[in-house]
């Protein structure tokens, strides 16, 4: 029961602070879809501008996932270990490394674009608005990369409190400046006619710098939060150390990673891990768009209901990260042990309660999703996709917390760089047997059964891969125990 409740005060917060973050996105798209005619552009081009700009924005920060992910299971080892000086190390590094690719995004920004748009497909009117939108946000790099070390950095501390407030924070303000901004905020004067501009119109942009003005204010937020757990005088004199005393050695660790070359090379595994995520999801989305207007519309809200699956059991996979990596610390084996099995039973029993949804609610959450009729009928035949995730998806990402508690980097980059040439390999693979069987040509319906399908053995092969690890883990992280 103890541990239980250990689950729930960590994955509960995370889990209210993940429901906002799909509320920005649909906020964001009504703000664009309400401005009326820019510039001599419609609504779908200020949408397509604003979803383009959004999604060139999640290819790049996902390309740091590795500062949440990295800071937190180290984190949390130093916390099991009452480690207070290397906590405080943790944080430094990883805001270094955080401010330092902030300040490159920036200074790389128009090289990033054209990159960008080498593999993103649009209309020369939705590029420009993207590119527009790219170009103010994109001064909010160093508050984002650095809000990904301290959300790790609070999870390691066994505190989803704080970043709850944090994302809450962020993304409210986020909404109410991405109104106000894009419409404009005025009020009447106190004496005499006229009004008084409380916000001014900004239109389109305003959309863009209302994200900017929320990271960097949560970003203060954030590190005011922190100052629970580390002053500010110690924290400057941290940051400011050489890199030498900077990366100091605790000869009592025998299993975190902290030394130059093991803590460069955590980030770079989990770097890579991140790549072989993106080629998946680059891959779905650009074979989805060659399926035409219909399926494409289908594919995507049938992946907006897959992932909102994920916002509810990432909570889960926070909590399973913070006390796997607090117990390594400590020494722990039955701790770690315990929070496998408790993270799993919570994770699964979320798993059935989705199932139900998805079973029962299937139509409506199309309707929800699309008031388009021909939509909603072509979507129906791949509702059963739906019932997959929970079942699937359960155990890839619950063992992607414990595997990062862990800081067991390097089956972390297997495994998902495995289950990305799995994707790959189903699809390619079943184009060629189709052709092979006398199908031809293959319908656009018959191409997205088959890309679901390429998604799942991909989930599949990491839930397996990691599943077949773990007693070799565990064996890795207490030798002793094990022998």
């Amino acid at each position: 029961m103890k541990l239980n409740r250990a689950i729930l005060r960590l994955a509960v917060p995370s889990i209210l602070a993940g429901i906002t973050v799909p509320l920005v996105g649909m906020v964001d798209m009504a703000v664009v879809g309400h401005l009326g005619t820019v510039e001599g552009l419609a609504g779908a081009a200020l949408i397509g501008g604003i979803s383009v700009g959004t999604m060139l924005f999640d290819l790049l920060y996902w390309n740091f996932s590795f500062l949440r992910a990295g800071t937190g299971g180290l984190t949390a080892q130093a916390y099991g270990r009452q480690d207070t000086s290397e906590i405080g190390r943790i944080l430094a590094r990883a805001l270094r490394i955080a401010l330092l690719s902030g300040v490159a995004l920036i200074a790389l920004q128009w090289v990033v674009v054209q990159l960008a748009f080498l593999v993103v497909d649009c209309s020369p009117e939705v590029r420009a608005l993207a590119t527009r939108y790219f170009y103010i946000r994109i001064w909010a790099a160093p508050a984002t990369l650095s809000l990904f070390a301290l959300k790790g950095w609070f999870i390691g501390l066994q505190d989803t409190l704080r970043p709850m407030l944090t994302d809450l924070w962020v993304n409210l303000t986020n909404i109410l400046l991405s109104v106000g901004l894009g419409f404009g905020l005025h009020a009447g004067a106190a004496l005499g006619s006229g009004t008084v501009t409380l916000l001014p119109t900004l239109g389109f942009a305003g959309v863009a710098w209302g994200t900017v003005i929320a990271q960097w204010t949560g970003l203060f937020l954030a590190l005011l939060l922190a100052r629970k757990y580390l002053s500010l005088s110690h924290f400057l004199k941290i940051l400011c150390a050489k890199r030498a005393e900077d990366f100091q050695q605790n000869a009592d660790n025998q299993h975190v990673i902290n030394q130059p070359d093991s803590f460069f090379s955590l980030n770079r595994d989990l770097f890579l891990r991140s790549v072989g995520m993106i080629a998946v999801y680059i891959g779905f989305t650009v074979i989805g768009a060659g399926l035409g207007d219909r399926m494409l519309a289908v594919s995507s809200i049938l992946m907006k209901l897959l992932m909102l699956f994920s916002y509810f059991t990432d909570g889960f996979a926070y909590a399973g990260e913070a006390l796997t990596g607090r117990f390594i610390g400590e020494k722990n084996e039955d701790g770690v042990r315990s929070t496998v099995r408790g993270t799993f039973a919570w994770g699964f029993g979320l798993a059935g309660a989705f199932m139900l949804l998805y079973g029962l609610g299937g139509t409506p959450l199309l309707q929800l999703m699309t008031s388009d009729a021909s939509v909603v009928e072509a979507g129906r035949a791949f509702l059963p996709w739906l019932l997959l995730m929970p079942l699937i998806g359960c155990p890839a990402f619950t063992w992607d917390g414990i595997y990062i508690g862990a800081t067991a980097s390097k089956d972390l980059r297997n495994s998902t760089l495995l289950c990305a040439v799995g994707f790959f390999a189903v699809w390619f693979a079943g184009r060629w047997l189709l052709a092979s069987l006398g199908i031809g040509t293959l319908t656009p319906e018959t191409s997205l059964h088959l890309l679901m399908a390429a998604y799942f053995v991909h989930l599949a092969i990491r839930s397996l891969y990691q599943t077949v690890r773990y007693p070799q883990l565990m064996a890795q992280v207490f030798p002793a125990q094990n022998r």
